[in-house]
């Protein structure tokens, strides 16, 4: 069983209790998730089945678009409403107080994450050794912020926040530093991810309904549907033998009518790396794997077009 399949995850479970949940209405064992979702949150948890858990990687690079509620004059050590209380403050932010918090955190900058989060420290999960009060020291990622706006202000303290982000950032952190640049302190009080890279909400299911369907199966989004963003490439049968070989594939590898090989040049790069991912799809457009573009070695310093490249098959799902 091969495909994507969107959950809109409840609150008060963890994102491994929806893939076991999963797994069991399935019967399908090689499951996984594309992103987390801390239990507080809801939304969009997009489940990987099958074949398609070998793209889970770039699936997770995806940004990422939440609706965030925001309480001012509480701070936690978790940065949400979950946590111990650390601090309380009777002092509340104006509107414009928060509007020009919320610009300041815009754009791409140095993102400390919270303690209580799953980042390693020597082996440890970061929020493990938080649970024991042992001390955390996490470097700071950079993150990305395209989009952060006041939905709604209320007098009581509360804002609700729409913000679009890289992979890798956490609204808990969101918070925290918002309540720090307005100066009353703030924890994250609601969380609803909206949208994972081409997921949105409107294509999720409720595990509710995922357990009642009768053919669960068939709401999975089939493997060939899943990156469109990625340049793709049609390679004849001797490439699909080559692919299967995880042998590296040239310009008489690809259809010579289909441009897609110079597309795939020609494309700026989507990814946050300085890989160049393609998808490899059998004559008849069936994904079969993932590869990386290159130029050759003795062109590395030049050639621009399709013939000086080659692509090496990395994931292979064949």
């Amino acid at each position: 069983m091969d495909g994507a399949l969107v959950i809109d995850k409840p609150a008060g479970i963890t994102s491994h209790d929806v893939v076991a949940a999963t797994r069991r209405i399935l019967h399908e064992p090689r499951i996984g998730h594309a992103g987390t979702l801390d239990p507080l949150a809801t939304g969009v948890l997009v489940l990987v089945c099958g074949r398609a858990t070998r793209l889970a990687r770039f699936l997770s690079a995806s940004d990422k678009t939440y609706e965030a509620g925001i309480r001012f004059g509480l701070t936690t050590d978790t940065y949400d409403v979950t946590g111990t209380v650390l601090t309380r403050s009777e002092r509340r932010p104006t509107r414009c107080d928060v509007d020009d918090a919320v610009a300041k955190l815009r754009g791409e900058y140095l993102q400390q994450p919270p303690a209580f989060s799953a980042r390693k420290v020597d082996g440890t999960r970061a929020y493990a050794l938080a649970r024991r009060q042992k001390p955390v020291t996490l470097e700071p990622s950079q993150v990305r912020v395209s989009r952060a706006d006041v939905v709604t202000f209320e007098e009581d303290g509360r804002v609700a926040v729409t913000l679009t982000c890289s992979a890798g950032f956490y609204v808990r952190s969101f918070a925290q530093t918002l309540g720090e640049l307005v100066g009353c302190g703030a924890c994250l009080e609601t969380l609803r991810r909206t949208a994972s890279g081409d997921f949105a909400v409107e294509d999720a299911v409720s595990l509710t309904a995922l357990q009642e369907s009768a053919a669960p199966g068939s709401l999975l989004m089939p493997v060939e549907r899943l990156l469109p963003r990625m340049a793709s490439v049609r390679v004849t049968d001797e490439g699909v033998i080559r692919v299967s070989h995880g042998r590296v594939l040239e310009s008489r590898h690809f259809f010579p009518t289909d441009p897609g090989l110079e597309e795939a040049v020609d494309r700026p790069s989507e990814q946050d790396t300085p890989r160049r991912w393609v998808r490899i799809l059998r004559p008849d457009g069936r994904l079969i794997a993932i590869g990386q573009l290159a130029r050759r070695g003795s062109e590395a310093n030049g050639g621009a077009d399709a013939a000086s490249h080659t692509l090496h098959p990395s994931v292979v799902m064949i």
